[in-house]
């Protein structure tokens, strides 16, 4: 993994190495565990329960540390469970937290139906849900913390089709289990199909990639590379980790630093290739906005029973659910310095490692 974020953070947790595991954290301490520790304090200290469906990307370890700073800073305590990818793993761990009577559960889900049921679960429990960046679908989810996820998706495609206004396009999605997946196709298509009907461009590759996995965008890059003769003029990845698996089949084709490809999360292998003008844009969503806007949320949730601030409301397929969004941020080559460096995301000497220190920018 990429390096972690420096902020002298109280956990550290390590994902598992298989999807039966899970990760359980005390502010105190870390262990690999397929169970939960017991019970809430006896201190009547509030603690909070933090359902992940990953640790296995760079981001979501940022999220995870940051959250948990936050609430610790608030006199809270976080146990933090990982599924790896697996619903039956979430469901599982969500379970073994719910179990311990955590005050508050957060979810970050894998699958956006199937976690319905972990608000379920918490609910006969008493215990209030917060859906973390990505939506529970049809359920009585209590919050929704996220980033304007439709804007996020326009923004990718508004970059690309700056670059290039004519041709052939290819849009490789995320994990069409995933409900902000969705929204960013939604997002990128608001652009894009305009465009098509105008006859300026034609989109003529379109496919989710299982997971969110490099790998799975990857053989969607090679298809659409193989289908149209690599006669390709721009790509619309939904995330960094889907961009680079298109830039992986583009640079076996010579093509890499060629064709304009989008990304999101700033993921830092994202931002060396966009500082070596390999992919043409990230969207950056500042991630200790939304880490310790959902710890205070929480907190607050915890303590008072509801959330201020929840002014805007997303439709999960049952009920408008109270939200909080917050503003994405587009990253390119000219304003890497003053948003993900700046912001201390990335260093600088990390960000510019491949490129001849001359061509770095000045400070």
């Amino acid at each position: 993994m990429e390096k972690r974020s420096g902020m002298g953070l109280a956990v550290v947790l390590l994902a598992a190495a298989v999807a039966g595991c899970g990760v359980v954290s005390d502010n105190g301490g870390s262990k690999e565990t397929g169970q939960a520790s017991s019970g809430k304090k006896s201190d009547g200290k509030i603690v909070i329960g933090m359902s992940m469906d990953t640790l296995k990307e760079e981001r979501w370890q940022k999220d995870r540390d940051i959250f948990s700073a936050k609430v610790k800073e608030l006199g809270g305590e976080v146990k933090v469970l990982a599924a790896n990818g697996d619903d039956a793993t979430q469901m599982s761990q969500a379970e073994q937290l719910i179990s311990q009577g955590v005050n508050v559960l957060v979810v970050i889900p894998h699958n956006a139906e199937a976690t319905a049921q972990i608000v379920e679960k918490a609910h006969k429990e008493g215990i209030k849900v917060i859906s973390y960046d990505r939506l529970i679908k049809n359920s009585d989810v209590d919050y929704y913390v996220s980033f304007d996820n439709v804007r996020v998706g326009e923004m990718q495609a508004k970059a690309i089709t700056d670059k290039v206004s004519k041709g052939n396009f290819v849009y490789i999605g995320g994990a069409d289990t995933d409900n902000n997946a969705i929204l960013f196709k939604q997002g990128a298509m608001n652009i894009l199909k305009p465009l098509q009907d105008k006859g300026d461009i034609k989109i003529v590759y379109d496919q989710f990639s299982k997971d969110w996995k490099p790998e799975e965008a990857l053989k969607n890059m090679e298809n659409a590379l193989t289908a149209n003769n690599n006669n390709i003029q721009a790509v619309v990845a939904a995330n960094d980790g889907t961009a680079g698996g298109a830039i992986q089949a583009l640079t076996a084709q010579g093509l890499a630093g060629k064709i304009p490809v989008s990304g999101q999360d700033a993921d830092l292998a994202a931002v060396q290739r966009i500082a070596e003008g390999k992919q043409t844009m990230t969207v950056y969503k500042p991630i200790n906005a939304i880490a310790t806007k959902a710890a205070e949320m929480a907190i607050s949730l915890a303590k008072d029973g509801k959330v201020d601030g929840a002014d805007k409301k997303v439709n999960n397929g049952k009920i408008d659910v109270p939200s909080i969004l917050l503003d994405p941020i587009s990253v390119d080559k000219n304003n890497l310095m003053d948003t993900v460096i700046k912001d201390g995301f990335h260093k600088v000497e990390d960000v510019f490692k491949n490129v001849p220190k001359e061509n770095w920018p000045k400070q």
